[in-house]
C-alpha cells in the first residue's frame, strides 16, 4: 500500500486548552509531517521522526510554511437551504414559512437533490471542512442523494431525512409512518456504508405531532448507537409554541426527554433559552447544545452563553455548527469569529487555541467521533485541512507584525475565510485542489 507523507507545521490538541499559555493541551510542531496510508493517518510528529518510519517510495508534499490541521467538523448544517441563505428580513419561524419550506418543496426532485448535494459537499471542502452533520429534506430521495455523493467522496458525514407531520406546506410533510419506513429503508441502505452515519431527525417539536415523535423514539431505540438532531429554544415564539402544542411537557426540553430523545449522541441544534432545569437535563444525559453563532445573530435569536454552558456545576457538552442556510457562512474559521464575538458580548473571552480545539477534537468529541476524526493520532482517518495565514493582501500585512501561533490561530479565525484554506484532504486524498480543478 502506497503511503503519502505531508510536511509543514502541524497542530493538533488533547483537551481543551485553558489559556494561550496551556501548551500541553496541544502539539504543534514547527518542522511536522504526517504519514498516510490506506486513507489514515499511520504517524506524526516531527519531520525527522516520522520521515524515518516511511517506506522508501513515500510520495512527499511540502506544505511548509503552512499549517496543517485536521479538517474542520460542522454539527449542524441544512444542505437544501444552499438558496435561501442571505434571506432577508425574517425571524425563524416566519423565516421557515416564507423561505424555507417552499424551498424544500424541490427536493422532492431527485435530479435536484443531488445537484444541490454536490455543490454543499464542494463548498464545505473549499472552506476546510471535512465532516458535516446535516440535515436533508422531508424527501427520501434528498437523503439517498447527500448519501451518495457523500459515499462517491469518501467522506464521514452525518445525515438524516427530516420528520415533519404538520405546521408546514403540504410540500413538505410525510406520515409519522412514512417517516419511520423511510428512515429505516436509508439506515438499512447507508449507515455503516464506507463512512456514512446516520442521524434520526425529527425537524423540531413544531413540525412533529405526538405520534411522529413516538417514531422517533421508536428508532433510537431499535438503533440506539444512531446520532439524533433536531432543534430546540432557538427563539422565543418557537419555544412559546411548542408549549402550547405540549402542555403535559414541563418546557420545550421535556418535550424530546418524553420521547426518549435525549442522550449521549443526541444534539440540539441551537439551545440558547433554557432554564437551568432544562441544562440540568441536557447535562444529566449526555446530550450535545449546538452553538450556531451566524445564525443566532442573522435571525436575531439570541446569545447562546457558551461559557456559562461549559463552567456551569452540570456542564454542557457544546459543539458549533454554520447552520447554514439561517447561518450566513459555510467557514467554520467565519463562524469561530462570531462566536468569539459573541462571547465577548456577555464578558469573556475565547482563547485562539480554544477557537480551534472547538471546531477540530471539540466538535469530534462532541459526534462521539475523536476515535476518527478531529485529531492527527495515529489510526485517525486522515482528514486534514492546510491554513495559509499570509492568503490575502491584508493577512499577509497583518503576518509582518504576529509572533506567535496564537496570534496567528486568531488572524486564521478572525480574516480568513475559503482563501486561507490552501488545501483539504480527505481520507488521505486531496479534495480542494481536485474540486478547483475539476
Amino acid at each position: 500500500m502506497s503511503q503519502t507523507l505531508l510536511r509543514g507545521r502541524t497542530l493538533s490538541f488533547h483537551r481543551w486548552p485553558e489559556s494561550v499559555e496551556d501548551r500541553s493541551a496541544f502539539s504543534y510542531e514547527e518542522d511536522g509531517a504526517i504519514l498516510i496510508e490506506d486513507g489514515r493517518i499511520v504517524a506524526s510528529g516531527a519531520y525527522a521522526n516520522v520521515a524515518g518510519k516511511a517506506k522508501a517510495d513515500v510520495k512527499i508534499v511540502d506544505h511548509r510554511p503552512n499549517l496543517i490541521l485536521p479538517g474542520f467538523v460542522d454539527c449542524h448544517a441544512h444542505y437544501p437551504q444552499m438558496q435561501v441563505i442571505a434571506s432577508y428580513g425574517a425571524e425563524l419561524l416566519d423565516w421557515l414559512n416564507k423561505y424555507t419550506f417552499p424551498e424544500e418543496t424541490k427536493f422532492a426532485n431527485p435530479q435536484h437533490s443531488r445537484r444541490i448535494a454536490r455543490v454543499f459537499l464542494d463548498e464545505l471542502i473549499r472552506h476546510g471542512t471535512t465532516s458535516v452533520v446535516a440535515y436533508c429534506t422531508v424527501h427520501k430521495c434528498s437523503a439517498e442523494a447527500f448519501f451518495a455523493e457523500s459515499h462517491s467522496r469518501n467522506m464521514l458525514n452525518i445525515a438524516g431525512k427530516v420528520m415533519m407531520d404538520r405546521n408546514a406546506p403540504a410540500g413538505v410533510l410525510d406520515t409519522p409512518q412514512s417517516s419511520y419506513d423511510d428512515t429505516n429503508a436509508l439506515i438499512a441502505e447507508w449507515h455503516g456504508k464506507g463512512r456514512q452515519h446516520y442521524a434520526v431527525t425529527p425537524r423540531f417539536a413544531i413540525t412533529s405531532s405526538p405520534e411522529q415523535m413516538e417514531m422517533a423514539g421508536a428508532l433510537m431505540r431499535e438503533h440506539p448507537n444512531l446520532h439524533m438532531q433536531t432543534h430546540l429554544s432557538e427563539n422565543h415564539a418557537e419555544i412559546a409554541y411548542t408549549c402550547e402544542l405540549y402542555p403535559q411537557a414541563k418546557d420545550y426540553t421535556d418535550v424530546y426527554a418524553q420521547y426518549g430523545l435525549l442522550g449521549p449522541r443526541a444534539l440540539f441544534g441551537h439551545a440558547i433559552h433554557l432554564s437551568d432545569r432544562e441544562r440540568d437535563a441536557l447535562s444529566d444525559s449526555g446530550s450535545v447544545a449546538v452553538f450556531c453563532p451566524t445564525s443566532n445573530l442573522f435571525l436575531g435569536s439570541g446569545l447562546f452563553p457558551y461559557q456559562e454552558n461549559r463552567q456551569r456545576a452540570k456542564p454542557l457538552r457544546i459543539a458549533t455548527a454554520t447552520d447554514v442556510g439561517g447561518g450566513t457562512n459555510y467557514s467554520m474559521l467565519r463562524t469561530m469569529d462570531e462566536a468569539y464575538k459573541i462571547i465577548a458580548l456577555q464578558g469573556e473571552k475565547l482563547n485562539p487555541f480554544a477557537s480551534f480545539w472547538q471546531l477540530t477534537r471539540g466538535n469530534a468529541e462532541a459526534l462521539s467521533l475523536a476515535d476518527r476524526i478531529g485529531t492527527l493520532e495515529a489510526g485517525s482517518d486522515a482528514d486534514l485541512v492546510v491554513l495559509n495565514a499570509k492568503a490575502t493582501p491584508a493577512m499577509r500585512l497583518r503576518m509582518e507584525t504576529i509572533e506567535t501561533l496564537a496570534e496567528e490561530l486568531f488572524l486564521l479565525q478572525t480574516l480568513g475565510d475559503d482563501r486561507a484554506v490552501s488545501e483539504v484532504y480527505v481520507a488521505g486524498k486531496p479534495a480542494k485542489s481536485d474540486i478547483l480543478n475539476a
